[in-house]
């Protein structure tokens, strides 16, 4: 028995073309996150996706409805972005003016480093496995999308490759990422896969 998964990063927003941390905040695709999408549907369409999983947010919801037209999808907080506290909506310029000492031990090690108002990696390790085993655990045998963003995937990614700092992978926007599970063993088939894009 197998179960696959395609790992799907949503599309850009203005936040992530502007390079700003979007994390918990709850804004939509912009232009250019609705034409990834439109592109993405075509590259998917012969595929026999059987459930599809979506991160509540607007931007990941968003894309994946425009991915799958007519098709239900299950919305799945745990799938949420950290939180980043008082980093949300700021640039890495503007983290460097308000918060550098903080900013910068964060980059150095975010695993023991807090952000005010924010969510430790601890917790969100906790909230993506979560999530992730009960969306295995109820699809055995079956092909599965799960749009979400970056830093689950990576989690995702990390557990998997035993990756002693998840942000070692890639997880670029619009981008899919294919998972088998057999016999209680997950294999990576392609990371990060944005070729369709340039079609």
């Amino acid at each position: 028995m197998t179960t696959s998964f395609f790992l799907i990063r949503h599309g850009q927003t203005n936040y992530s073309l502007e390079k700003k941390y979007c994390g918990s905040s709850n804004i939509d695709l912009n232009n250019t996150g609705r034409r990834q999408a439109k592109m993405l549907r075509r590259r998917l369409k012969e595929e026999n996706i059987d459930t599809i999983y979506s991160s509540d947010t607007k931007r990941a919801f968003t894309f994946a409805a425009r991915v799958f037209p007519g098709r239900p999808i299950e919305k799945i907080p745990e799938l949420r972005e950290l939180d980043f506290g008082i980093f949300e909506g700021l640039t890495y310029s503007a983290l460097m003016e308000k918060h550098a000492g903080l900013y910068t031990a964060w980059l150095r090690d975010p695993s023991s480093t807090d952000i005010p108002g924010g969510e430790s990696l601890a917790s969100f390790r906790k909230r993506i496995f979560t999530g992730w085993r009960n969306i295995v655990v109820a699809n055995r045998n079956k092909t599965l999308a799960v749009v979400t963003h970056a830093g689950p995937i990576r989690i995702i990614l990390g557990a998997i490759l035993n990756l002693k700092d998840i942000r070692e992978a890639t997880v670029d926007l619009a981008s899919i990422t294919t998972i088998r599970i057999q016999r209680g063993q997950a294999k990576l088939i392609t990371l990060n896969e944005t070729g369709y894009l340039r079609g």
